[in-house]
């Protein structure tokens, strides 16, 4: 039925409204915090990363820092550079345990590059990896396997992705948020955002 759609999207704007009331306001200032810093440095790079919908969630991200004017790139594109000491990694997890994720979280760790997790589980592997840790409630249960790969790999696909999307959701949002403060924050109007945006497209 119809209405189901209605329901859903009641419920999920329910959860973000809720989800933003539980964030941590200390956590939430140490990332912007360390953000407004990068920005000030002229050779300072941001590396945004998350697999699957959390990967989709992080290129929205990085778009909108990139028309910030950040020095800015995702996980998986060709023109990724070396990411060096004082860089900041974003890594995106709900369960705070995809493979890939936790693997290039440690090789920027061993470079000296800030981590920054966003991460439904503050005890999660990714999340002891990180230097800033972000709890964006999402996902209650960790499904079976927890690696994202790995489920779509071996076809798994549990009743517990719906939570899933709650996270996606939330962080999307949660996002979106930080890049309104740094506009604040930086002085940047939507004026200036436009002048980075592509006028080449598709």
């Amino acid at each position: 039925m119809v209405e189901n759609v209605f329901k859903a999207m009641y419920v999920i704007a329910d959860f973000i409204i809720n989800a933003s009331r539980a964030l941590k306001k200390e956590q939430v200032e140490r990332m912007i915090n360390k953000l407004v810093e990068v920005y000030h440095r002229k050779d300072h790079k941001i590396l945004v990363m998350g697999a699957g919908r959390s990967g989709l969630v992080g290129r929205a991200f990085a778009m909108r820092l990139l028309h910030l004017g950040y020095n800015v790139y995702v996980l998986g594109d060709t023109i990724v550079p070396r990411i060096g000491k004082d860089d900041i990694v974003v890594a995106i997890s709900g369960s705070g345990r995809t493979k890939l994720i936790i693997t290039a979280a440690e090789a920027a760790k061993q470079v000296g590059a800030t981590v920054i997790a966003v991460t439904s589980y503050p005890d999660s592997p990714l999340a002891k990896i990180a230097d800033i840790v972000v709890e964006v409630p999402g996902r209650t249960k960790i499904a079976r396997e927890e690696d994202y790969f790995a489920r779509q790999i071996l076809g798994i696909h549990e009743p517990l992705a719906p939570l899933g999307t709650l996270f996606e959701d939330t962080a999307m949002v949660f996002l979106d948020a930080v890049v309104a403060e740094l506009m604040d924050k930086l002085g940047k109007t939507e004026e200036d955002l436009k002048a980075i945006h592509a006028n080449i497209e598709i």
